[in-house]
């Protein structure tokens, strides 16, 4: 999955020391896409409450990608979460998941990774389905996602405006608990 030469990502849970590659990385998306619907940036101290709903077990988590540095310290390729879909008690089997990747990480297999780590370690939870929201047009996250065996199910219509204009946002389902977690087809 990753071009000739190169390291495979290293895939592990998020820690604290992560907080400001993940905040700096996210602010990217928020600055210059409409990927995310955020419009100001975050602080690393501002992202403290979403790190720390992100345990190292249980159904909500957070995986990283790092690539291994020979000298210094490991660099930020990406990141993979499950968080809440919904707040209420019977949403509690359902997850919303969701990868950022570097820029200059897209296109070699870090989203992959990610998804693949993510969802081996979500094979365990009592969970029944997992949704993505992506932000139209999207295409490298639509392939991804039906690569994992999401399939779309809606679209909610100009549901968000950013950078003066309205954006499209396509939901995507995937069965959990028995379905398999890696890619499709794998």
């Amino acid at each position: 999955m990753t071009p000739r030469g190169t390291a495979e990502p290293q895939v592990r849970p998020g820690i604290a020391e992560d907080l400001n590659g993940l905040t700096n990385l996210y602010n990217h998306y928020v600055l210059r896409t409409p990927i995310t619907f955020d419009t100001v940036p975050l602080t690393p101290e501002g992202r403290m409450q979403w790190f720390l709903s992100h345990p190292k077990d249980g159904p909500h988590r957070l995986m990283v990608a790092t690539k291994p540095a020979p000298s210094g310290p490991e660099r930020l390729l990406g990141y993979a979460t499950s968080s809440p879909l919904r707040p209420k008690a019977a949403y509690a089997t359902s997850v919303e998941v969701s990868v950022y990747c570097a820029p200059d990480a897209a296109g070699r297999g870090v989203g992959t990774a990610l998804y693949t780590t993510l969802f081996d370690a979500l094979a365990g939870e009592d969970l029944h389905r997992a949704y993505a929201g992506v932000t139209q047009p999207n295409d490298a996250s639509h392939r991804l996602h039906t690569r994992f065996g999401f399939r779309p199910i809606g679209t909610y219509g100009q549901v968000g405006r950013k950078f003066g204009r309205y954006w499209d946002v396509r939901w995507y389902e995937k069965e959990l608990g028995g379905g398999g977690s890696g890619p499709a087809g794998a």
